[in-house]
């Protein structure tokens, strides 16, 4: 992926969610969407278990991985580490707003720090020859005018930002818990585009609220990209246009049945290393989503998984559902 060039769809990072098997999972729907890790932090990749952390897939690839941490050194530290591991881009998370993050000084509280915002960019632009973007909201608390969202990308892009994906929801950090802050503080799409038409040399992407490809390619006529995500989520299949829709990729697309039949190695290998069915099977809960046997499916592999002695077997069980033969 060239230095600081947008991919017109990703899928979010979502903690719990976006792990090295629903990647996997989704890389054989789209070979185009760029993918993001879970969010991580700069203390858990230095003292952590380095190795677990930035597991990936070479398959996996667009991959970029979200940081958090409000350190410049560490940040930098941790961007170098990144970069050597293979991953295409770094994002600095600067929207959460959960009270783990707030207690910590990073996340969405860091909107009211542009300037060391500003210092934590720079210190990985520094050490590294990959894109770091930075993920905001367009506001916190009662910092929520335009001006202060004004002030805040332009000193942020000053120190060497060139990409914001900007969730179209303030951010209450008191009184609303991370689940209603994805929800309750409404979208404002007219916001982003204020930016976007301000600060034109600069890459934004929409994220908030996305839920099908139509009204992706519509916001992509005044965005440079738009990022997807619980309904990419529940929802995976969905992505299955992303490739010849926005990149030009017209090679056959992956059926459903074909995605299930692609994933058996992958599954039986991890299986044989250790790894639990459940783990990856919750991620395939919605691949038949909207489809005839889709909730018998979704319903086969939530019950079964975390005690199926069979392994690989389950999938073809539950796709059987919807129509695979075999």
């Amino acid at each position: 992926m060239p230095i600081d060039t947008p991919a017109p769809v990703s899928v979010a990072p979502m903690l719990e969610w976006t792990d090295r098997h629903f990647r996997y999972f989704v890389r054989r729907i789209s070979r185009h969407a760029l993918l993001y890790t879970e969010m991580l932090t700069t203390s858990a990749l230095i003292h952590g278990d380095r190795q677990r952390l930035l597991q990936y897939d070479p398959a996996e690839k667009p991959l970029a991985l979200q940081l958090v941490g409000c350190e410049p050194a560490d940040l930098a530290r941790c961007a170098r580490i990144v970069a050597d591991q293979g991953f295409d881009a770094i994002n600095l998370n600067v929207g959460c707003p959960s009270d783990r993050v707030q207690q910590a000084r990073f996340g969405a509280c860091l909107m009211a720090e542009p300037e060391r915002v500003a210092e934590c960019v720079a210190a990985m632009r520094e050490v590294v020859g990959i894109p770091v973007t930075v993920k905001t909201r367009i506001g916190i608390d009662e910092r929520d005018s335009y001006e202060h969202l004004v002030d805040f990308v332009s000193k942020v892009a000053a120190g060497g930002c060139n990409t914001f994906i900007i969730h179209a929801r303030k951010a209450w950090l008191k009184g609303l818990s991370p689940r209603e802050n994805r929800d309750i503080p409404p979208l404002k799409y007219d916001v982003v585009a204020a930016i976007k038409r301000d600060f034109p040399h600069l890459c934004i992407i929409l994220n908030g609220g996305i839920v099908d490809l139509d009204q992706a390619e519509r916001e992509l006529k005044r965005f440079d990209g738009v990022m997807i995500g619980r309904a990419a989520y529940h929802n995976p299949y969905l992505l299955a246009g992303v490739d010849s829709r926005f990149h030009a990729d017209d090679r056959p697309v992956s059926s459903r049945h074909e995605v299930i039949q692609s994933l058996l190695p992958y599954v039986e290998q991890q299986l044989q290393g250790g790894e639990r069915l459940h783990n990856m099977t919750r991620h395939l809960l919605g691949l038949y989503h909207g489809q005839p046997g889709g909730r018998a499916f979704r319903r086969h592999l939530s019950e079964r998984a975390g005690r199926y002695p069979g392994g690989t077997a389950l999938l073809l069980e539950a796709a059987r559902f919807c129509g695979l033969e075999g």
